[in-house]
């Protein structure tokens, strides 16, 4: 009775909470299918509540399961909520630290299987767009003109400057924005890897400590 009717129902939705890591971290679909989960399981163990074992001086492990499976849907919830904070909010954010390139990006990012993006083609275009916008600066002085066709040329030149100074800023904050992007899926992933190991160990341990329980009330 227990089996069927608690345990692979609670299996189940753990199975599905588990999958929902697949979901964009950076869409408010996820941790609203999460929340709803959260709400539903809740409203399981109130419906179920009738048909768990009571118990005067000990916990019974069925509870703790339970338990812990509400818990794990919780902070699975915490991380979608900060990992969105994150990538949402990237580009009000300060450029990436370095000591965070190097730890999250370099190190964590080949330890999950997600690498540093190539920045070769984004340094590229950047060269393109300063050089293009450096020939059209102020003409040669020994072309012969005019005043008034050298205070235009010189008016146009300070706003050249203005439109690169612009152009590089907002290059700038594009390029630190991509950075912390990066950072959130790194993390993201990095979380979803210890999440799957942290309910397979605690799977296990309960799976072993009722066959004991099993073993010591059969014995």
């Amino acid at each position: 009775m227990y089996v069927v009717n608690l345990l692979i129902p609670s299996c189940f939705l753990i199975t599905v909470d588990l999958f929902s890591f697949l979901l964009p971290p950076q869409s408010v679909d996820r941790s609203a299918f999460k929340m709803t989960l959260i709400l539903g399981y809740t409203v399981f163990l109130l419906i179920m509540n009738d048909l768990l074992p009571v118990t005067g001086n000990t916990i019974p492990l069925l509870n703790v399961f339970f338990s812990l499976c509400l818990a794990l849907m919780v902070a699975s919830l915490l991380e979608t909520i900060a990992i969105t904070k994150l990538l949402c909010g990237s580009s009000n954010f300060s450029p990436v630290p370095h000591w965070i390139q190097v730890f999250v990006v370099q190190f964590l990012g080949c330890l999950i299987c997600l690498p540093q993006k190539d920045k070769a083609a984004d340094t590229g275009t950047t060269a393109v767009v300063t050089k293009n916008k450096t020939d059209k600066g102020p003409p040669d002085n020994r072309v012969p003109v005019n005043d008034r066709a050298l205070q235009e040329l010189r008016s146009l030149s300070k706003d050249l400057q203005a439109i690169r100074l612009q152009v590089e800023q907002q290059m700038g904050g594009n390029q630190s924005s991509e950075e912390w992007i990066q950072v959130g899926f790194i993390i993201d992933r990095l979380l979803f890897g210890l999440y799957i190991i942290f309910i397979s160990v605690s799977f296990i341990t309960i799976i072993i400590i009722w066959s004991k329980q099993i073993i010591w009330y059969t014995t």
